[in-house]
């Protein structure tokens, strides 16, 4: 059979179709059995196979096509077969398959339709199973949605009929193998130099903070840097639905939630890992994300001694993320009345950092607000940072300035004690203007 070297293996052309599920299987057989065969030396097996088939077929295909037609065969063998090259590209942060024919990507914040397909909805659900199935996950009409991660921290969540309409979607969240540091969101003008020291001086302070913000706005990120800020000889407990944290401290101990199993049974929540870090003697814990009643005992913890636990949640703004800890308290099924639950919220939550991706696709720190008590029913808050937008330039760049809104906020005497004496110029003091009023 002779082949244009036009044509891509990678397109629908029947024939290379046909040659790639050839080799694929053929290639397969032959390393049946040789599972102990991993790493760099299983690939130098399958590449070899691969090459003694395809010359026992006697096929004439131009170099680039044989090529990428055996790049082809060793994504669907060794990697995750149409989405590999996406995986392995480091300028893709999520991967989006809306069915076999609709895959999508996000690049530098933007949303982008790809030119790959899937052959039909049988290929997705295979990929996904290929995912689920060695984490001891499954995925099957009874249980049609699942969240695992890939060997590289990548996080999967799939989706499958009948409660994906129009077929299998998977979303993977690419796990970033080089963690952005404070400098670094410093030069992206995610946050200053002045909001970087303040956060800095508030978590070795052992201040309880949040970090709000919509999906994909960069909350973990932020939740990294700020734990890299946690001392090294203090105990740390994580707590994650899919394990996505990177700490560099030595004293880290990482726990992950359980699905349950075929029957229904055995699933460990992170409301249940809240409640047993409390048996592990932690310095500091810091939740992946609070979606529901683990809310209130995170509370309580914050409450009882563990000072310094840094979590995030979804919520449009700083206020939203008080009501948003107020329903998910409420979910806990104490039956709590509402005050609650908002004199634990004020008492336990010394800061909430919001973080927003902005039409431009570039994520900022867009407020930072102190929580300093009730007043009446009311919980009350001061905003110390705000990013302030001025417009928008002519290729599409949100224009824009954090500012320090003047205010000084009142756990001031609390950083003082820790050792912090921040300058009144970070929260936005014009230091002439003050020397100045002094002389008059």
């Amino acid at each position: 059979m002779a082949v244009g070297g036009n044509v891509s293996p990678s397109s629908l052309h029947p024939d290379l179709l046909r040659l790639k599920s050839h080799l694929v299987n053929a290639v397969a057989r032959e390393l049946e059995g040789k599972d102990y065969i991993q790493g760099e030396q299983r690939r130098e097996a399958v590449l070899q196979a691969l090459q003694q088939i395809y010359n026992g077929l006697r096929i004439n295909l131009a170099t680039p096509v044989r090529e990428q037609l055996f790049r082809d065969v060793l994504d669907e063998l060794l990697g995750f077969g149409p989405l590999q090259p996406l995986i392995d590209d480091p300028e893709i942060s999520e991967i989006m398959v809306n069915g076999p024919k609709k895959v999508y990507i996000e690049r530098q914040g933007k949303i982008i339709r790809t030119n790959i397909t899937f052959a039909n909805d049988e290929q997705v659900i295979r990929l996904i199973e290929k995912i689920v199935l060695p984490l001891g996950r499954r995925i099957d009409a009874d249980s049609p949605t699942v969240d695992a991660r890939l060997p590289d921290g990548s996080r999967v969540n799939a989706v499958i009929p009948p409660v994906a309409i129009d077929g299998p979607t998977i979303t993977i969240r690419k796990f970033q193998k080089d963690k952005l540091t404070v400098d670094q969101l410093i030069a992206l003008g995610s946050l200053t130099p002045g909001m970087a020291e303040f956060i800095r001086a508030c978590v070795v302070a052992r201040f309880n903070i949040i970090i709000s913000g919509g999906t994909g706005s960069g909350k973990t990120t932020l939740l990294n840097v700020l734990s890299s800020f946690i001392p090294a000889d203090e105990r740390i407990i994580t707590i994650e639905d899919a394990a996505e944290l990177k700490l560099q401290q030595e004293h880290v101990v990482r726990l992950e939630t359980k699905p349950p199993d075929s029957e229904g049974k055995g699933a460990i929540t992170v409301r249940d890992l809240v409640r047993n870090a409390l048996r592990m003697r932690p310095d500091r814990i810091v939740v992946g994300e609070v979606r529901g009643g683990e809310a209130l005992d995170m509370l309580q913890a914050m409450n009882t001694g563990h000072d310094g636990s840094l979590t995030t949640l979804h919520a449009n703004s700083p206020r939203d993320a008080i009501s948003r800890l107020e329903t998910m308290c409420l979910m806990a099924g104490m039956d709590l009345p509402i005050r609650v639950i908002r004199q634990q919220i004020a008492s336990a939550i010394d800061l909430i950092i919001h973080q927003s991706r902005l039409k431009d696709g570039s994520r900022k720190v867009t407020s930072i607000t102190e929580v300093v008590g009730m007043e009446g029913d009311t919980v009350v808050m001061n905003e110390i940072f705000r990013f302030e937008q001025t417009g928008i330039n002519a290729d599409g760049r949100v224009l824009g300035e954090i500012k320090p809104t003047g205010i000084r906020p009142m756990f001031t005497p609390r950083l003082e004690a820790a050792g912090f004496k921040l300058g009144p110029e970070v929260f936005g003091a014009n230091l002439s203007e003050m020397l100045s009023s002094r002389r008059r």
